[in-house]
């Protein structure tokens, strides 16, 4: 008997991995899930995006969990809530508040930027805020020369979940900035393009032309972009944002979450992984009487060599067991890192010995931070 065989319906962009985006979806909080002060240039809450946060207001983030109404309507678990703790009504020269997502420069590579053949992208998410009007995203070209693309939306309904789809073409407003040979992004670990997310922005950086490349760095968004922190009764809630290859949006790239979480941990990770009521213990060797050390191996390999912190109470949350009971400390550091290890001293006064075994023991509250952030 001779079988048909039934070729599957054709779906544009229907290959692995074509979200450029890492925690679209935020599902991921690796540092805090909890509302979270806002800082300026720093990552508090939603792992791979980074806040702004230079004005005379003040907001907080949190992951939120949908509804199942919302679920239904966004096809989401989780969001990235913001909500204005502080107004500020006049935004001032040198003043704005965003969020930015980097992708790194080598995932960029089927891209052909700084060629004739440089790809139209698709930009697209769910977003929802009490504060209606125009607001803008911006797309930066890194690496040699730097060009800028403001693109603005609306959020038409107050308090509605609205799907945004912004397409990101390499020549527009006419430019040949991206298809020409500086508009190239290098092949390497550094930074490809970046994604700003704007929520209020200064005179100084809203000199840019709704979709239109440039390559005025001050030319960040428009003059129409709205003021979020005029009030305190405003949030604003986004999810399921994913950039891909070619002029329409598709349905969202929904990865296994330990596929998430580890892309997520090529920038940042946390020794032990996950807080536990319980003590995670770690084996020492005696360099001296005064240092124990030891070299773990990175659980995911990391973009770069990690800057190291420990996180917590030195003797509280670090102790160090040795000859029979916890030694006191003055000391600790992670140094040596390179991109699959790292690491540890731990120091006493005199109460180690050289070649002798102990053990670091790290407490619910405590963490050693790998940070190889772009």
């Amino acid at each position: 008997m001779t079988q048909t065989k039934v070729e599957a319906p054709f779906v544009e962009n229907n290959a692995h991995f074509k979200n450029l985006i890492i925690n679209g979806d935020f599902r991921i909080f690796q540092r805090a899930s909890s509302s979270t002060a806002v800082g300026n240039g720093t990552y508090s809450t939603a792992d791979r995006f980074k806040t702004n946060f230079s004005n005379d207001g003040a907001a907080t983030t949190q992951q939120h969990t949908l509804s199942d109404a919302d679920r239904a309507t966004t096809g989401h678990s989780f969001a990235w809530q913001w909500d204005c703790g502080t107004a500020d009504g006049t935004i001032a020269s040198n003043q704005s508040a965003y969020f930015r997502h980097f992708i790194e420069a080598q995932n960029c590579s089927g891209l052909a930027y700084g060629s004739s053949a440089a790809k139209t992208l698709t930009l697209s998410f769910w977003v929802k805020s009490a504060k209606t009007g125009t607001y803008s995203c911006t797309v930066e070209k890194d690496d040699s020369t730097k060009y800028l693309l403001p693109l603005e939306y609306a959020i038409s309904s107050a308090d509605t979940w609205e799907h945004k789809t912004l397409v990101i073409s390499p020549t527009a407003g006419s430019t040949s900035l991206i298809t020409g040979s500086a508009g190239d992004i290098a092949q390497d670990n550094g930074k490809g393009i970046t994604l700003y997310w704007w929520l209020a922005a200064g005179s100084d950086i809203t000199g840019g032309t709704n979709n239109t490349w440039g390559s005025n760095t001050d030319n960040l968004t428009t003059t129409n972009q709205v003021n979020w922190l005029d009030s305190t009764s405003n949030d604003f809630y986004i999810t399921g944002i994913q950039l891909e290859v070619g002029s329409t949006a598709t349905d969202f790239e929904h990865l296994p979450h330990d596929v998430q979480l580890a892309r997520c941990q090529r920038y940042y990770q946390q020794i032990p992984h996950t807080s536990s009521a319980s003590w995670q213990a770690y084996p020492l060797w005696g360099v001296n009487a005064n240092v124990m050390s030891t070299r773990l191996p990175i659980s995911v390999v990391m973009r770069a060599a990690p800057t190291a912190a420990f996180v917590g109470t030195r003797n509280t949350d670090f102790n160090v067991y040795y000859n029979g009971g916890n030694q006191t400390l003055t000391g600790e550091s992670a140094t040596d890192t390179t991109d699959d290890a790292v690491r540890f001293d731990m120091s006493s006064s005199g109460g180690f010995a050289a070649n002798g075994a102990g053990g670091l023991y790290i407490g619910s509250n405590g963490r050693i931070t790998l940070n190889a952030e772009l």
